[in-house]
């Protein structure tokens, strides 16, 4: 009854804001052509994500290669064609893409990244809808057009320099009037980037800049958390967020411009989140959506971190746990899923652990495509597809089944208890629990990790505890899923073990005595070049004769 209520009642407050939303979007069509062209930029900020000369190559030959898909235009429009997926359609309408053009700045690619926004201007400036004008995409070509203004104005004629200021004018005034009606997050996030940006990149009112830089500073306040990690307990966001806000900082301080109070502070805040998240190999760990990072994007935020120093143990309000020893790094979700419009893609992956040794990951959670449709994204935030274990195969959070609520959380785990242990021998420990099984099984999930100061040993142990509501008359079948990064080789060494190799040779042994270990077939969302086969190792048990498991890794080699 109270899961119907809250159903019930986050389904009218999603219709109301979208009503409010449809109202407001009307008000900005009417008043379009009151927008006044300003008569120039007044500087264009950086782009720290990377540049490659290949994919401006393949622009100018007609081929445009985004999201995982190739578009062959034959020296037309791309915005002329049926696009080949939604995330190719982001992609392309984003205009990030035109970073590339800048790789050679020649008048042949300043005139076809000319050409390529003419069209847009032409087809879709004038339309307001589809995913041309989703929020976040109008946000991303907002900051795109600004940074990559050089290589579009290049020569450019009166007119279509016209045609773009006024274009650029009214999507500044398009965010600034959604921006109440925005859930919040990354989404909400990059519009006040986009909107601070504009205010120092374009001429504008005084008032405009303060108010700009007030919304920023309300953003830092609501979704940075004090340990830096963002609301959406999503690793990868602050990497997202800081590709953008390290230019915007310099583009205030370069115009000698007052900063907005939390700029500094915030970023600072955000980078030892963003470097307890860090694998041995160098990527993000994934939780909560996290997809694949490119090494590149990385470490050009990183050379601007000033507050360079070892990784916490732990992000209190992330809610996230590090043990480290030698060369071994284990990272464990210790909360419980994000409130509010995060549970729109948080993870139902509580007490899930990924692991990482020498320059590889081992043990990963599946998680989230980058380019894949709607229906493998909400595969990648079940509990199946995390590390840790699944009872009845039925997540530990359960998700809204309308697509209207975008299968947001409403039951998620409510409690999760950490507790950290160092022990007299040198070997760091945590003992975790949830409750996301209680309302439905009357059992809860205890996880205790631990690895010595080598880095050489880790121990697990898993245990069911039943509680007032169990019901034992019906089977309860639990299975702790262990997923393996797909370059490592998994090798079956008897029943009860599994051998890991990764391709430098590094090895470690996976047991558990007197369980049957399983080598099965699994799937990897967050591959660099999309979704790909791995392997995971499964131990299956029926709480009627068991309900703890205990399990090792060693390092062999």
């Amino acid at each position: 009854m109270q899961s119907g209520r809250r159903f019930a009642s986050m389904y009218v407050r999603e219709a109301w804001r979208r009503a409010l939303r449809r109202v407001a979007l009307l008000r900005v069509k009417l008043f379009r052509h009151s927008i006044k062209a300003p008569e120039r930029l007044i500087v264009a900020p950086t782009d720290l994500r990377g540049i490659d000369p290949h994919v401006a190559d393949e622009i100018l030959n007609g081929r445009f290669l985004l999201a995982g898909r190739m578009l062959e235009t034959n020296g037309k429009s791309p915005f002329t064609f049926t696009l080949p997926s939604r995330p190719f359609a982001t992609r392309l309408h984003g205009f990030g893409w035109l970073r590339h053009m800048r790789a050679n700045k020649t008048e042949r690619n300043s005139a076809a990244a000319r050409a390529i926004v003419d069209s847009w201007l032409s087809i879709h400036a004038g339309r307001m809808e589809g995913i041309a004008w989703e929020i976040d995409v109008t946000a991303q070509r907002v900051i795109a057009w600004l940074s990559h203004s050089p290589v579009v104005l290049q020569n450019a004629d009166r007119g279509f320099y016209r045609r773009f200021m006024k274009s650029l004018a009214f999507q500044v005034r398009f965010l600034h009037r959604m921006a109440p009606f925005t859930l919040g997050g990354l989404e909400l996030f990059r519009l006040r980037i986009a909107l601070a940006m504009a205010s120092v990149a374009m001429p504008t009112r005084a008032s405009t800049l303060k108010r700009a830089a007030q919304a920023l500073d309300r953003e830092f306040d609501s979704q940075i958390l004090p340990d830096g990690g963002h609301i959406s307990r999503n690793p990868r966001i602050g990497l997202e967020l800081l590709l953008d806000l390290l230019p915007l900082r310099q583009t205030y301080v370069n115009l000698g411009h007052d900063l907005p109070q939390k700029l500094i502070s915030g970023i600072d805040r955000m980078y030892p989140a963003l470097r307890f998240f860090r694998h041995q190999d160098g990527d993000l760990a994934l939780f909560n959506g996290a997809t694949s990072t490119l090494a590149n994007e990385l470490m050009s935020v990183l050379r601007y971190d000033e507050t360079a120093g070892q990784p916490f143990k732990a992000l209190p309000h992330s809610r996230y746990q590090r043990l480290a020893g030698g060369k071994t790094v284990i990272i464990a979700d210790t909360g419980a899923p994000p409130s509010g419009g995060a549970r729109r893609t948080a993870h139902a992956g509580s007490l899930s652990f990924e692991m990482s040794s020498g320059r590889h990951r081992f043990i990963v959670n599946s998680g989230s495509p980058k380019f894949a449709g709607y229906r493998y994204v909400q595969m990648a935030r079940t509990t199946a597809a995390h590390s840790t274990v699944i009872l009845n195969d039925t997540s530990s959070s359960r998700f809204s089944p309308s697509p209207f609520l975008g299968h947001a959380i409403i039951e998620p785990v409510k409690s999760v208890t950490v507790e950290r242990a160092e022990t007299e021998d040198g070997r760091d420990g945590i003992k975790l629990s949830h409750d996301g099984y209680l309302r439905a099984f009357g059992v809860l999930h205890e996880r205790e990790l631990t690895l010595n100061a080598a880095g050489s040993i880790v121990t697990g142990h898993d245990r069911l505890v039943v509680q007032d509501g169990y019901q034992d008359d019906e089977p309860l079948k639990a299975v702790a899923r262990f997923h393996i990064h797909p370059a490592i080789v998994l090798q079956q060494s008897d029943g009860e073990s599994v051998m890991l190799t990764a391709p430098d040779g590094e090895s470690w042994l996976f047991s558990a005595p007197g369980n049957e270990v399983l080598i099965t077939e699994d799937i990897f969302f967050a591959d660099s070049s999309g979704i790909c086969g791995s392997d995971q190792i499964e131990i299956d048990f029926d709480l009627a004769e068991k309900t703890e498991i205990r399990w090792f890794l060693s390092r062999k080699g």
